[in-house]
């Protein structure tokens, strides 16, 4: 079937959005085009309707194709949870946890996997993007690659090689990626793109050309650095500036620790982008700033990031700062965290175990090797403080079924707190509120996504009259702006011709 793929010279050289800027293009001129990504290894995932599991990057591929995200999109997903091993999802489902030696002798299953979602993918639509990982020059990743130039070789599609000459060194990263494929590799390399780019243009025009010349291959495009432009991260978190123009004076100030295994972080583009809200990330021996919000975010390993918070002195803080009367919200892991115990009798993060968590919760987690996969529909529950107004709340005018989210999670909480939930999905009550109406706790990711409930939020956080900030709406108009740059710096006619498209 007509296929392309993108690899990189590096992580982060711009793989995901390239691909995800080509099918905003093809969507745009009529053609019936879906992402692929083989093999991902990565923290942000999103829950399909068809109920599995693939990486974030890839369902923001599918909204910029114009398709319903599917697990065959990403069949093998690799959510780290310690330094050397991993939970692999296989066609959106866990089989378990795998040490990273044990993961290579897993391969083949995992190749067999991926080429049977290929194949399903080729018999439904017309045109494949596919998205390498990392760099295919990595050499001790080579037998039995199923990411790269092993599924490109297998597949017999053509490759463009992209670099990210931001980073520097970018003729180095080309050439000696190129130099570092076997023959065959170097053939299927059509062509190489250099992303974020910024001055004139004819200062590079010299080494342009002495690439071309020197590896026979055409450099299709040189992409400009786009300043400003906000699209979901695959895995690394973003920047605290997303727009350092803005003074932080007067501003609602959101913090949250930036734990080691840190999960769904794009749960906070909104806040993070909301032109109200001064968001910031606080990581590794970084002191911990005054704020009128704290989240506790998702986490791939609860215990491992609870020990974090302790020893980093979050618990005093978050103490000290509900003391103050600040509000804290906790997302599916941070709700786990704020409760009085976790339970791991299965061993699901390391040794079987049991430990204290914050206790400012009065619930308690055990860990199942049964995850929770579920796209959700709901309202937010009313969290009114003793002797406050419906009305002034805030929360009151919402209606039902403007909430639109997902959970993931192998976590089942019980306790008295579960009593007075945060959010109904489906009828359903889910998280908690506290009795003081300072803590709300959820399993849901995507809280802040629909405007509604970003605004209310924010005012029952304590910020006086929210803007309205729409963030589907954003990544719409980004896709679009992306769109509109490569139609502008890429060489579509011959990227068109390597997919075989019109």
């Amino acid at each position: 079937m007509p296929t392309l793929m993108v690899q990189g010279c590096t992580s982060d050289a711009g793989k995901s959005t390239l691909v995800a800027g080509l099918c905003r293009v093809f969507k745009r001129r009529g053609l019936s085009v879906v992402p692929f990504k083989p093999q991902n290894m990565a923290l942000n995932s999103a829950v399909t309707p068809d109920g599995g599991e693939i990486g974030r990057a890839q369902a923001l591929q599918a909204q910029a194709a114009g398709v319903v995200p599917s697990v065959h999109m990403n069949p093998v997903l690799l959510k780290p949870n310690t330094d050397t091993g991993a939970q692999v999802i296989l066609q959106g489902h866990s089989i378990g946890n795998l040490e990273a030696l044990d993961y290579h002798s897993y391969k083949p299953k995992a190749a067999a996997a991926v080429f049977d979602s290929y194949a399903r993918l080729c018999a439904e639509y017309t045109y494949v993007m596919v998205e390498g990982a990392g760099s295919p020059a990595e050499i001790n990743l080579r037998e039995g690659d199923i990411a790269n130039m092993g599924f490109a070789e297998r597949a017999d599609c053509p490759v463009i090689l992209i670099a990210d000459i931001d980073k520097g060194g970018v003729f180095a990263h080309l050439v000696g990626t190129l130099a570092l494929l076997s023959e065959s590799e170097q053939a299927r390399v059509k062509g190489f793109v250099i992303n974020r780019f910024r001055g004139d243009i004819a200062l590079l025009q010299g080494g342009l050309d002495w690439l071309e010349a020197y590896t026979g291959k055409p450099v299709l495009g040189v992409l400009p650095y786009l300043h400003g432009l906000h699209l979901d991260a695959e895995d690394a978190v973003p920047e605290n500036a997303a727009f350092p123009e803005r003074s932080r004076r007067e501003q609602f100030r959101v913090v949250v620790p930036r734990l080691p295994h840190i999960s769904n972080h794009t749960d906070f583009e909104p806040l993070r982008l909301h032109p109200q809200v001064d968001f910031q990330y606080v990581g590794h021996l970084e002191s911990i700033p005054a704020a009128d919000l704290l989240i506790l975010p998702g986490s791939k390993n609860v215990g491992f990031d609870l020990a974090w918070l302790r020893s980093q002195g979050w618990e005093a803080a978050i103490q000290r700062h509900l003391r103050y009367g600040g509000k804290v919200i906790g997302i599916c892991g941070g709700l786990q965290m704020l409760g009085a115990a976790i339970h791991d009798p299965h061993g699901m993060e390391g040794e079987p175990r049991s430990y204290a968590g914050l206790g400012l919760l009065e619930l308690e987690t055990t860990l199942n090797p049964e995850k929770q996969l579920n796209n959700r529909r709901g309202t937010l529950a009313p969290p009114l403080q003793k002797g406050a107004s419906a009305a002034s709340s805030g929360w009151a005018r919402l209606g039902e079924d403007f909430l639109h989210g997902y959970e993931i999670h192998c976590g089942i909480s019980t306790g008295k707190a579960l009593e007075a939930p945060a959010v109904y999905w489906d009828g359903q009550p889910d998280g908690a509120i506290s009795a003081d109406g300072l803590i709300l706790a959820t399993y849901l990711h995507g809280l802040f996504d629909a405007p509604e409930a970003l605004q209310a939020l924010l005012e029952w956080s304590g910020l006086r009259e929210a803007d309205t900030f729409d963030i589907n709406a954003v990544r719409e108009q980004q896709l679009e702006r992306l769109a509109d740059t490569l139609e502008t710096h890429l060489n579509m006619p011959v990227v068109m011709a390597l997919l075989q498209a019109p």
